[in-house]
């Protein structure tokens, strides 16, 4: 009995004292992320596991492939990644010449590698488009198969310093969009008629199944470039992307990405440089954005399909980007039902006329969503058209969008930032009284050459520390 009890009482000290180390670390985690958040970037990017292929190479020429630009090579590009996949996987070599194709389906264990001198040019006919489970901005669809597209994959790469031109324009893919700088006129159709993209919103509000959310041909919902969808360790390196009929690089339900090297050059409607959605662990660095909509654009669903889905996007990394035009240079949002967190911007140069905004939060009560923990630092801007950050909880380009989901955006932080011309505003920030935007700091920030200082609407714990506006200190109390 004696000897029960001392072991009965060791194990209640042993216990005891394992509950109090954990509950003592668990603090000092805490503490260390708080005051320096971008350690945990650092842990981030070690996480993120390499691709690893098997030194085979599979040349598509040998598969069929005729490299006049003219001829559809569907089927040989098909042949040459199903044999590569069967033998454990490897590279499918596009060599130099151009070569015309319908969408590409990559398989796990794949590299696709373009040479410096190959393009691959995407066939223009919708028809040749089978028709996926895929997202339209932000709800997921059966539409047309993206231009490159991979489902449950694992270990898939696209690498080389060729190029992907999906050959969109105000002849094809972008007059779908019913915008009339887009080529656009009364009479043609377009996604904005009564059955195509409304109806698709309101399947989704519905919580219609997504198998049967079948859109495709007569629907005009234009195919997003490369999407990689339910995948893991994806690698994206040197490739140049042009003319894209609609989102250009788009990670969904994916996990540990390295976007490196890319450039994309696209300014076509909603031409969003990159769109991880529902994913995680993802690493975007040395790239070059040149766009017609927002260069970066983190999502994670929309309204009622966001909450189904309700994968939060974080543990996002920007770091050594080029941002040219654009709606915004990093924007979250708007389709960002399901959250954000942990984004982390670094060492960026950003500068253009048309660059409206360097930083963007945009949502609104349709949306919700909690937005937090983002952190920039060390941007160099020459040129903006409207704002430096904005911070937006009443997004509403497509009309009325109020709802019963108040979003929440907080802990925004930016440092050393360097703006040459500011445009309209340095800070814009509009949030709700019951849920204000909160913790906003700007940290050694000069911006000169804006027209206002700020405009803060229901915002909370807001500080301008070391930072200058048009030459002048801020001074802020709220």
């Amino acid at each position: 009995m004696i000897t029960n009890k001392i072991t009965a009482f060791k194990s209640v000290v042993v216990f005891t004292t394992i509950v109090l180390l954990s509950f003592s670390c668990g603090k000092q985690v805490t503490a260390v992320s708080e005051s320096d958040p971008w350690k945990k970037m650092d842990l981030v990017i070690k996480s993120i596991p390499e691709t690893h292929f098997l030194d085979k190479t599979y040349n598509i020429n040998d598969f069929g492939a005729v490299a006049d630009g003219k001829t559809l090579n569907t089927t040989a590009f098909e042949k040459a990644i199903k044999e590569c996949a069967a033998n454990g996987g490897g590279k499918v070599l596009v060599p130099n010449g151009k070569y015309l194709t319908g969408p590409i389906h990559l398989e796990s264990n794949v590299n696709l590698h373009l040479e410096d001198k190959a393009e691959i040019l995407f066939s223009l006919n919708p028809k040749d488009y089978p028709i996926v489970h895929t997202s339209w901005e932000g709800t997921e669809v059966m539409n047309y198969s993206p231009l490159i597209y991979a489902k449950n994959k694992t270990n898939v790469a696209i690498t080389g310093k060729g190029t992907l031109n999906g050959q969109a324009d105000k002849t094809n893919w972008w007059i779908w969009s019913g915008g009339k700088d887009y080529g656009w006129k009364k009479g043609i159709p377009s996604q904005n008629d009564p059955n195509n993209r409304e109806v698709l919103v309101e399947m989704a509000e519905k919580g219609t199944p997504v198998a049967e959310r079948v859109f495709g041909e007569g629907r005009y919902l234009r195919p997003n470039f490369i999407e990689f969808f339910e995948c893991n360790t994806i690698l994206i390196k040197d490739i140049t992307v042009i003319n894209s009929p609609f989102w250009i690089l788009h990670p969904l339900k994916t996990n540990n990405i390295i976007i490196d090297g890319v450039t994309v050059n696209s300014h076509g409607p909603n031409n969003d440089g990159c769109d991880p959605e529902y994913s995680q662990n993802i690493l975007i660095k040395n790239c070059t954005f040149n766009t017609g909509d927002d260069c970066i654009a983190i999502k994670a669903g929309r309204d009622a399909d966001g909450r189904r889905v309700a994968i939060p996007s974080k543990n996002i990394i920007v770091q050594n980007c080029k941002m040219i035009d654009g709606h915004g240079g990093v924007v979250i949002g708007s389709e960002i039902s399901a959250g954000v967190n942990n984004v982390f911007v670094e060492n960026c140069v950003m500068d253009s006329p048309n660059l409206d905004r360097v930083i963007r939060i945009k949502t609104n009560s349709k949306r919700g969503g909690v937005i937090e923990d983002v952190y920039v630092r060390n941007i160099e801007v020459g040129t903006v058209k409207e704002c430096v950050l904005k911070l937006n909880m009443f997004y509403n380009v497509y009309g009325s969008q109020t709802g019963n989901f108040i979003p929440t955006i907080r802990n925004v932080s930016l440092e050393n930032v360097t703006v040459k011309n500011g445009g309209k505003y340095s800070v814009w920030a509009d949030g709700y009284k019951e849920s204000p935007v909160e913790n906003i700091t700007l940290k050694n920030v000069k911006i000169q050459k804006v027209d206002s200082l700020y405009l803060l609407k229901n915002v909370k714990n807001v500080k301008f520390i070391d930072t200058y506006i048009n030459g002048n200190k801020v001074e802020y109390k709220e």
